[in-house]
């Protein structure tokens, strides 16, 4: 995790956007405090090519609603994500974490989905209780590319797909994988079952910048999104490049 020990900012990242020919990008929460949303936010209004800013509140806490009452006045806040993946079974069962989640529709917020692929039928109940809520999985839900784990996955990721609320992502495919011994041809069966099961207008490309960096560059893992959806029109490949995003997020 050598990699990652460092710092990672804008200064850093708007020439790697430029390079790769990226107009923009969404600030996705990683630390689990209001003080790193205070951060993101910041940078977003210093910084025009991030676009959103995805970042994080106690949706368990009993003043959920005044905290995303205080937030709704920063216009570049998007979305929220708490990081499930680190959370012990049953946690998306919880009812304090269920009103929280309640409250994100009243002030036009998205929630993204961070979880392991062994958390999807829990996530499958969860969303269930939530038809009008905005929800994106994160990273395909981390499916174990590593083992060629597809069986499980997939019989999760067909149900998930079956709300047409759900969205999710093309994204931190490559650190699922052998970090150094990976190709694309890997990632196939798993692009291919998502798009099947969501389509091109509820898939979204992200790059998992600078966590991408323990398997991959920025332009090895776009590279592998390109690959595999050049076979696409040019306005699927627009969707799944950005419009889907610009969508979601109401950027």
């Amino acid at each position: 995790m050598k990699i990652l020990k460092g710092d990672f900012l804008p200064e850093n990242f708007s020439a790697i956007l430029t390079e790769n020919k990226i107009d923009g990008c969404i600030a996705v929460q990683a630390d689990q405090s209001e003080n790193e949303t205070n951060f993101l936010l910041d940078l977003a209004d210093q910084n025009p090519f991030i676009k959103g800013v995805v970042g994080w509140v106690d949706l368990c806490a009993a003043n959920i609603h005044e905290r995303l009452e205080h937030f709704s006045a920063f216009n570049k806040l998007k979305g929220i994500r708490h990081i499930v993946q680190a959370e012990p079974k049953g946690f998306l069962a919880e009812k304090k974490f269920h009103y929280g989640i309640s409250q994100l529709e009243k002030f036009d917020l998205t929630y993204d989905i961070l979880i392991y692929h062994h958390q999807l039928s829990e996530t499958i109940e969860f969303v269930k209780l939530f038809p009008n809520q905005k929800f994106v999985v994160d990273h395909l839900a981390k499916p174990d590319v590593k083992q060629n784990g597809f069986e499980d996955w997939s019989r999760g990721i067909e149900q998930l797909a079956k709300f047409e609320n759900v969205l999710c992502k093309i994204s931190g495919f490559t650190t699922e994988a052998v970090w150094e011994a990976w190709t694309a041809k890997d990632f196939i069966p798993y692009f291919e079952f998502a798009l099947q099961h969501f389509g091109t207008n509820r898939l979204l490309y992200g790059s998992d910048w600078p966590v991408c960096l323990l398997a991959a560059t920025y332009k090895q893992q776009l590279g592998v999104t390109e690959g595999y959806i050049s076979k696409l029109s040019i306005s699927e490949k627009q969707q799944i490049m950005g419009g889907n995003a610009i969508h979601f997020y109401n950027l």
